[in-house]
């Protein structure tokens, strides 16, 4: 088993790639080859929340099989195409996915975003290649925002998904839609002096050198 697959604590592990999570889910819903989970995952635009390769799938599949999370249901053929092994969950993995699942929901986890990050700085960029640079930002959030509106549309207004099944998808939208909106406000507020600027050359006016 890749042991970067897999965290190791006491309570006999979790696995550490979030597309075993991905996994797990497709297979409450039914059956299924890693083939069959690819391409849903992409029809759904989950690969904008998922790291979707090939490799990656199959490593999570086996790691899943070897934990006794999952278990191979079937090998069928059709036409000329490679067998294709279909998957399902076990007991136990139900039971785990469940406990995960819940865990996740209920305890938010502290995340790192780079954002976050560069955001602290910005007054570094001076005022007026801050403002290009969030704008560049809120046009890619903008076409971010209308390619999963466009997925929506296609598979829960359309009807090939339930909209339980794409709450992710529609997370990740509002998550796009409010950051928009806060840089769309920044954007506002640098161009009408809402926001105090260093001099240049200047140190904040604190010492973890942010703008105010």
């Amino acid at each position: 088993m890749d042991p970067s697959l897999w965290e190791y604590p006491v309570d006999g592990g979790r696995p550490a790639n979030p597309l075993a999570l991905a996994v797990l889910g497709l297979l409450l819903e039914r059956p299924m080859h890693p083939h069959a989970m690819a391409t849903t995952l992409r029809e759904r635009g989950l690969d904008q929340a998922f790291k979707v390769t090939t490799g990656s799938l199959y490593d999570v599949v086996r790691s899943l099989e070897r934990a006794n999370w999952i278990s191979a249901q079937e090998t069928a053929r059709v036409g000329g195409r490679p067998a294709r092994t279909v998957y399902a969950h076990t007991a136990r993995g139900r039971d785990e996915f469940v406990a995960w699942l819940d865990e996740l929901i209920r305890v938010p986890a502290k995340e790192y975003p780079k954002f976050i990050s560069a955001i602290s700085y910005l007054g570094a960029l001076g005022r007026q290649p801050a403002r290009d640079a969030l704008t560049e930002r809120a046009r890619c959030l903008s076409a971010q925002a209308e390619q999963a509106r466009a997925v929506w549309r296609e598979v829960v207004d359309s009807g090939r998904a339930p909209r339980l099944f794409m709450l992710e998808a529609e997370y990740g939208l509002r998550m796009i839609e409010a950051e928009l909106t806060w840089v769309g406000q920044l954007i506002a507020d640098i161009d009408e002096g809402r926001l105090s600027w260093p001099a240049a050359g200047a140190r904040p006016a604190h010492d973890s050198g942010r703008t105010a």
